[in-house]
């Protein structure tokens, strides 16, 4: 008689929340104790079996403490280790700043010849931006950010005149002088030759820190352009606003010297920094030498008549073949990559004022060939610059906790323009080179509400409304346009007085703001109104104080009150603050309200400048009706209020002192 024994599948329970040494040395033991009681049951410190647990215990705390800092490191705020920062800062879009360059500010000079006792400016030259400087202390070389156009003057980019030498009292040459940007590095190439085309290639430059991929040219000549990511395939390109480039636009070439225009382009990669502080720059996928509709036809296209479309689908089939496209850029072939660039940067870098004296390599432009040549070498030749300020900013670049806070700021704005303060900030930050920018007021847009008829309006005109010629037309509700914004603009001219944007600089602005616009939104680039002002006042002084002298004072401090950097598009004037900037004046006793034409009796009186044939704006504002207890407001539209003339709109009059003596 035979027995037949059955074995029962036991599940075990298994503990998931031990994280230390002790919890998995203690749970091993109740382990061994509730499933192999009969088994072992020696659990003192020294037997084999606690041995063993122990030596368990350990590899699970070991391997749990890897768990936790491979987690910990997948955290941007978490890790610590560089590697693993730098590739996460990336992922964000961010670039680390290994190094962080000297900057400052270059007087250029060069002398022209006199022409008429004037300034001859066809001989002024275009200095091209790379220029580079020495510094004559230290032996740092530091390079110019932008061109120096001598031939252009404007209100941020102003032109200094000077006579330089004279004979028999007439001026025979002038000195002119302008300013442009410096930063600190020292300039240099490699080159990189590619046979077939490889999917994502790399290369890596051979030196550290470095400050800006200056330029990546082809053998064929082509530019390669750095992007943020392989798949934006379109990028902003300037280009200098003549009549080649631009016919129309050429008429506005003082104001905007040059055009940002967009262009799509597969010749493109990226830059990434390792942990030593070199950069790889990482290039797309395109391998194939035929047309992207080719290797993915458009089903519109294929088998249609036209010469050259697609017949088959055969290549379409496979589902990796938009990686053999441009669309994540071009992989180099068969071409020879020579790319620029600029490295160094760091504390050594500042130097001193009047430090940079010394042209190292420098490049000009002239446009009229038909000048003298030994006067244009005499221009070049006398081409010289210096620093009137100290080179400051050089730095060791940022510490690891510095990338991750500005890549976490970083990801969260996402170099994108949401509000309304993030579109006026990109409008104020456009290069100068595309126009000048002063005043930006932004408003939300809106449009007619068609559903609202003219009989229902008419239903609530009152005879306040008659009486104030208020029409139905100002009347017709209005409903805003959540995509839409309207954005006033105006611009200074080289007298640094208000003047409306130009065109050519509307669309430089208008193509700037794409980068950083969000694709729904619409922006209305308009002009605002600027209305024209004088400002008359009248003071006592106190006793013994020259009446002149205090006068002179409070039209300067009015001046000052009124400077347009402190002005903005919609800002009211309270007359209370005028009152009291004047009252602060050394020797002023009291501000009295001017006798001469002021009904309102208030102790300043302004009054509106409009007449073009003077010289202003043209834009008639009614002072009185926008005057509410003591505050002077702008109109409806988006306006500013600015004196042209100071010498001349602002009027003071001492009417005597505070013991009563008149003037």
């Amino acid at each position: 008689m035979s027995r037949t024994s059955t074995k029962k599948n036991v599940t075990k329970q298994v503990n998931y929340l031990n994280k230390d040494f002790n919890d998995f040395r203690n749970n091993l033991i109740e382990f061994a104790k509730v499933y192999f009681p009969n088994t072992y049951n020696d659990f003192n410190e020294a037997s084999p079996g606690m041995m063993f647990i122990e030596m368990a215990a350990y590899v699970g705390d070991v391997l749990s403490y890897y768990i936790d800092s491979q987690f910990r490191e997948s955290l941007l705020a978490y890790a610590e280790e560089k590697k693993n920062i730098y590739n996460i800062a990336q992922s964000f879009g961010y670039t680390p700043k290994v190094t962080s360059p000297s900057t400052t500010v270059l007087d250029v000079f060069q002398t022209v010849p006199a022409l008429n006792s004037k300034p001859d400016y066809r001989y002024a030259l275009t200095v091209k931006s790379g220029m580079q400087v020495t510094s004559t202390s230290t032996g740092k070389t530091f390079r110019t950010l932008e061109d120096c156009n001598f031939k252009f003057s404007s209100s941020y980019d102003p032109r200094e005149v000077t006579i330089f030498e004279t004979d028999s009292g007439a001026p025979t040459k002038f000195l002119l002088k302008k300013r442009v940007r410096a930063e600190s590095g020292t300039v240099t190439s490699e080159t990189f030759t590619f046979t077939t085309a490889e999917k994502y290639t790399q290369i890596k430059l051979a030196n550290a820190k470095i400050i800006e991929i200056i330029s990546v040219t082809d053998s064929a000549g082509n530019l390669w352009y750095e992007v943020d990511s392989l798949a934006r395939d379109t990028i902003f390109e300037d280009m200098e606003n003549n009549s080649t480039n631009d016919p129309t636009s050429v008429i506005n070439s003082e104001t905007a010297p040059y055009l940002l225009k967009l262009k799509k382009t597969s010749r493109r990669f990226t830059t990434y920094i390792d942990t030593e502080d070199k950069t790889t720059l990482r290039f797309g996928a395109g391998t194939s030498a035929n047309a992207d509709e080719e290797i993915i036809p458009n089903p519109d296209m294929v088998g249609s008549a036209l010469p050259g479309s697609p017949s088959k689908l055969t290549s379409a089939f496979d589902p990796s073949n938009f990686l053999k496209t441009k669309t994540f850029g071009l992989a180099p072939s068969n071409t020879t990559l020579t790319v620029k660039y600029a490295y160094g940067g760091g504390v050594d870098d500042n130097v001193v004022s009047n430090d940079i004296t010394a042209i190292s390599g420098v490049s000009y432009e002239i446009q009229d060939s038909t000048l003298s040549a030994a006067l244009v070498q005499n221009a070049k030749d006398s081409v010289a610059v210096n620093n009137v300020k100290p080179a400051t900013g050089g730095s060791a670049g940022q510490s690891i906790r510095e990338v991750k806070e500005t890549a976490l700021a970083y990801f969260q704005a996402q170099s994108r323009a949401v509000t309304k303060e993030d579109y006026i900030v990109r409008a104020y930050s456009m290069p100068p080179k595309y126009g000048n920018i002063a005043k930006v007021h932004l408003v939300q847009d809106d449009q007619l509400n068609e559903k609202v008829g003219v009989a229902e309006l008419e239903n609530v005109v009152t005879q306040e409304d008659v009486d104030n010629q208020r029409t139905i037309k100002s009347l017709q509700v209005r409903t805003p346009n959540p995509l839409a914004m309207n954005m006033y603009t105006l611009g200074l001219n080289s007298l640094r007085k208000l003047e409306i944007v130009n065109q050519t600089v509307k669309e430089n602005l208008k193509t700037y703001l794409g980068q950083f616009r969000l694709a729904t939104d619409a922006v209305n680039i308009k002009d605002a109104y600027v209305i024209n002002i004088g400002i008359k006042f009248a003071i006592l002084t106190k006793n013994g104080y020259n009446k002149n002298d205090v006068l002179l004072q409070c039209v300067a401090s009015v001046k000052d009150f009124f400077d347009m950097d402190r002005w903005q598009i919609g800002q009211p004037i309270i007359m209370s603050d005028i009152a009291y900037e004047l009252s602060l004046v050394d020797g002023v006793s009291s501000v009295v309200p001017p006798k001469d034409n002021n009904p309102s009796t208030l102790p300043i009186l302004i009054t509106n400048k409009y007449k073009v044939e003077d010289g202003y704006s043209g834009n008639f504002y009614d002072i009185e009706s926008a005057l509410i207890e003591g505050i002077v407001y702008p109109a409806l539209d988006p306006s500013i209020f600015e004196i042209k003339y100071p010498n001349s709109d602002i009027e003071g009059k001492v009417l005597g002192d505070n013991l009563g003596a008149g003037d």
